[in-house]
């Protein structure tokens, strides 16, 4: 059992270097690479990992939606931070999936230092709103924060091709499919008011 683990983790590596050697892709070389991190840490500490951790995908579970997040960040002029989603075609809130051992404060923190070059705090929930209905390519519930940026922005990834500031009366064009404008206004006056939305 541990010498087939072991010899798992080896063909894991094998094939994130073969993927950051040969792929071209930037999602698919930060893929490899974290790949290849997590296999690399894996090997030094091999002799004491917990076995006894889950396997979230050793079955087929009932299908549910899945969990995005987003973060509307607000400065001292009213000005709400927005990023240009390349993959989007254009402006929306820092945010996107939750990660399985994230917490749904860690996913929003992450996604904006990835996606904005942001570190954040968060001051509350602005609401969780259900997009099962849409057509947004899923079904999911989105969760959303209100918070503030920390100390400067640095480079953000390559999903994202601008960070701006806009006045919070004010939406850029044009917005990403992703979050479409009556959801991404109705977000921004439940920010305003003093009860997190929930539906």
């Amino acid at each position: 059992m541990t010498k087939t683990f072991y010899e798992f983790i080896i063909r894991i590596q094998a094939i994130s270097k073969i993927g950051l050697k040969f792929s071209k892709d930037p999602y698919a070389l930060e893929n490899y690479q974290e790949l290849n991190d997590l296999s690399s840490q894996m090997l030094q500490d091999f002799m004491s990992l917990d076995f006894s951790k889950p396997n979230y995908f050793h079955k087929d579970a009932y299908p549910t939606p899945n969990v995005s997040v987003r973060v509307l960040l607000l400065n001292d002029h009213d000005e709400i931070l927005y990023v240009k989603d390349k993959d989007g075609e254009g402006y929306t809130l820092p945010g996107g999936w939750a990660d399985i051992n994230q917490s749904p404060v860690e996913a929003a923190m992450s996604e904006c230092l990835q996606e904005a070059g942001a570190t954040v705090t968060l001051d509350r929930l602005v609401g969780v709103y259900d997009f099962s209905s849409q057509s947004v390519g899923s079904s999911q519930y989105c969760l959303v924060f209100l918070g503030k940026v920390i100390g400067p922005l640095v480079p953000f990834g390559h999903e994202i091709l601008e960070v701006k500031y806009v006045h919070k009366d004010q939406i850029p064009s044009p917005v990403s499919w992703k979050l479409p404008r009556p959801d991404l206004k109705r977000m921004i006056a439940d920010a305003f008011k003093e009860k997190a939305h929930f539906e």
